[in-house]
């Protein structure tokens, strides 16, 4: 695998020579990349290229992997010091009279720990944004805080790290892992890949790979033991951090991050649910982050977010699509997500109302809020929305298909046209955001989740409901059954069930079997009733984020449709009793 396009030099560092390549203008913001193990550069092939509209991308084979040079003799090439070396080489030869934005991953992110915090590398660093490997420094001082004071949970966390670091001590060990690498594991390391890290094929890892692991067996043995017992007192951050820590790296504890704003004075948290090797499996969010992050250190604001909501470390640069957004639910989501730093694009068939939920967004937080019209039901409108969104703001990593409307009435007096109208918004609404966003989720191959607005109705019987409780029970069925399927590409898909909230449907409802003046009489008591209960739809909207976050299947919202799906599945019959009495209205 080659980075198509990139200007490539050697440059000596030392006993080596590194193999460097760079994309983008060179006058523009130097960003510079470093692969971890047993990776080469080409590990960053689907971040560079979308990081080079924007800025100046540099990035090398670090010694001993893919096209550069190994040290001579291998044992005592690879200390921190060394490679400190080399970053200083390469940053004076791509970036001469201006400090880099470091980027690391894995244990190019341990040592570029090393260059942030070391008096050397002092004024030669903007930022760091670090993922999937900690400082070994910061790590020895974890370890010694906890053998030191020790408590349950401190030696809990201890342990599951020790059982975490497997590798590390497998590595130890002599000749055996360069018999394995250039053996067997070699081999079988790029299916192993795909299986357990829903990483993509596609030419990597390259063919320099049982090498570049054999050679980057020396990074462990030469540094890991030293520091974690001797770790440094002075390993400070003189620039500005970006933590990015995947929720699902099967070599790392999260809790390894608890301590570090101590060593980090201008610390930035993300988090994200992904395994390991996020560079080629989450590229699009990583550009994401590390564009707002460069680009917040180079407009004088070196903490580098404006979200301060409390899930901004979550949803910061996601794009999140929101139909209803217009008022009540959605409108208060798009709210939600653009406190907590997303990119919102607020869909309703209301254009002044989406409007103003992109306006309001900008305004709160959210990077970029776009306001789109569009009736749901509407299956060629939804798939021309779908793709102009895909082609202008990107594949969405959060789908909310909130749009609906209610009806109420007997059985025998809903019209089919009443039925079509309701099944139209409501299930069909979420079948096309469901189809066509979500396929375009599917095939990017790199996660997202689904949110179904149903109702606490899906599961609670009610004789005035008929329609809209069927609509809402299907939408909860479609939910269940998207979620079984997508699970194996990293889709979550959630149902959130609201019971009684103070929103603008019960005003705008249909009732079935009567005149215009009682419809308009029970609208008005439907909303008084409701507004007395004055369940604010935020409460749903913070309910939705944190069933993103936690990967819920079914949201029952308000103490109500809590307790009415509690006796759907225990006491059903109880259930279906209540569903005989006749409404308040």
């Amino acid at each position: 695998m080659t980075l198509q396009g990139a200007r490539e030099r050697r440059v000596r560092s030392g006993d080596v020579e590194l193999c460097v390549a760079e994309l983008g203008e060179p006058g523009r913001p130097t960003v510079m990349l470093v692969h971890g193990y047993p990776d080469s550069k080409e590990v960053w092939s689907e971040v560079a290229p979308r990081l080079a509209d924007r800025f100046h991308v540099v990035l090398y084979d670090v010694r001993g992997h893919g096209r550069s040079t190994a040290p001579k003799p291998l044992r005592g090439g690879f200390t921190l010091e060394k490679l400190t070396d080399d970053f200083l080489a390469v940053a004076d030869a791509v970036s001469p009279g201006e400090p880099v934005h470091l980027v690391g991953h894995d244990w190019g992110s341990v040592q570029a720990w090393e260059f942030a915090t070391v008096k050397r590398t002092e004024g030669r660093i903007a930022s760091f944004t670090s993922m999937s490997g900690p400082s070994l420094d910061h790590f020895g001082h974890w370890i010694g805080g906890r053998l030191k004071r020790p408590t349950p949970r401190r030696i809990g966390q201890l342990l599951g790290q020790g059982a975490k670091s497997w590798y590390v001590y497998a590595l130890h060990t002599p000749v055996l892992p360069e018999l394995a690498w250039r053996g067997p594991l070699g081999k079988t390391w790029p299916r192993i890949l795909e299986r357990m890290e829903k990483v993509p094929g596609g030419g990597y890892p390259t063919s320099s790979l049982p090498t570049d692991a054999a050679h980057g067996a020396w990074l462990y043995r030469d540094n890991v033991r030293a520091r974690l017992s001797r770790p440094r007192a002075d390993a400070y951050a003189h620039a500005p951090v970006q933590l990015i820590t995947p929720l699902g790296d099967a070599f790392l504890s999260e809790r390894l991050y608890d301590e570090l704003e101590q060593w980090v004075p201008q610390l930035t948290r993300r988090t994200l649910p992904a395994k390991h090797w996020i560079p080629r499996s989450r590229p699009d969010q990583l550009v994401s982050w590390i564009t707002e992050f460069v680009t917040s250190v180079e407009g004088g604001r070196p903490k580098g977010v404006t979200a301060t909501g409390k899930y901004a470390d979550r949803f910061g640069g996601q794009l999140v699509l929101v139909t209803g957004a217009g008022s009540g639910i959605g409108r208060a989501t798009a709210y939600a997500f653009a406190e907590a730093g997303a990119r919102v694009v607020a869909v309703d068939r209301d254009a002044e109302a989406a409007g103003r939920t992109a306006e309001m967004s900008r305004l709160i937080g959210a990077p970029d809020a776009w306001a789109e019209t569009v009736d749901v039901s509407d299956e060629q409108a939804m798939e021309k929305l779908a793709e102009k969104v895909a082609t202008e703001y990107g594949v969405v990593d959060v789908l909310v298909n909130n749009a609906g409307i209610g009806l109420s009435g007997s059985f025998f007096d809903t019209t089919p046209e009443d039925w079509k109208k309701v099944l139209d918004v409501n299930l069909w609404g979420v079948i096309h955001g469901c189809r066509l966003f979500g396929k375009q989720m599917t095939e990017r191959g790199q996660g997202g989740h689904i949110v179904n607005t149903a109702s606490a109705a899906a599961y609670q019987p009610s004789k005035a409901l008929p329609a809209y409780s069927t609509s809402k029970a299907a939408v909860l069925m479609l939910s269940e059954c998207l979620r079984a399927e997508l699970a194996g590409q990293d889709i979550g898909v959630t149902a959130i069930c609201p019971g009684f909230v103070n929103t603008s449907i019960t005003s705008t409802a249909h009732f079935a079997g009567v005149d215009a003046d009682e419809e308009k009489r029970r609208q008005k008591k439907s909303a008084r009733l409701y507004g007395l209960r004055n369940y604010p739809p935020e409460k749903v909207a913070d309910a939705i984020l944190r069933a993103v976050v936690r990967g819920d299947a079914v949201v029952p919202v308000t103490p109500e449709a809590r307790g009415a799906y509690l006796m759907s599945r225990f006491t059903p019959k109880a259930l279906r009793r209540i569903a005989r009495l006749e409404p308040p209205l």
